[in-house]
């Protein structure tokens, strides 16, 4: 049975989660440092870790598997995921793949030396109302193939 995964902390996302979990009747796990307001329902569980450094991301990676869908921000925590075995789709609705984490993971490292550099390299893209449908369609899909096996 698949589930979805939400590495919770700025998410953006998460009433598109609950709406396709509903729908769907997946389970999904809330996972954060710090306690969360989620909805009382049967198929949404919240999974609260230790205040530790990526104690979430470890969590999400220990647990993801095959059949799940997580959803997350973090490339590196994507990477694990995907060697997991599981789909990963990021907020704005762009699905990790492993012929894709390479090129995000090296982009990730770019960056961060610009940035130690002194470099101003701007922020993410803002968030809009095309991002949600593109994250609400990624999702709807990936939890179709995670259905077909």
């Amino acid at each position: 049975m698949s589930r979805i995964l939400v590495d919770a902390d700025a998410c953006p996302v998460k009433d598109e989660v609950y709406r396709v979990a509903y729908r769907r009747g997946v389970a999904v796990k809330v996972v954060s440092n710090a306690r969360l307001r989620v909805p009382d329902h049967a198929l949404v569980e919240r999974v609260v870790v230790s205040d530790a450094f990526d104690a979430a991301d470890d969590w999400i990676a220990e647990t993801a598997g095959p059949g799940d869908v997580v959803v997350t921000g973090d490339i590196l925590l994507a990477e694990r995921c995907l060697t997991a075995g599981a789909q990963v789709i990021g907020h704005h609705g762009k699905p990790f793949t492993a012929g894709s984490i390479g090129s995000a993971v090296a982009m990730r490292a770019i960056m961060a030396d610009l940035r130690v550099g002194g470099d101003v390299i701007g922020g993410a893209t803002p968030f809009g109302k095309a991002d949600r449908s593109r994250f609400l369609q990624a999702l709807d899909e990936a939890l179709v193939q995670a259905a077909r096996g």
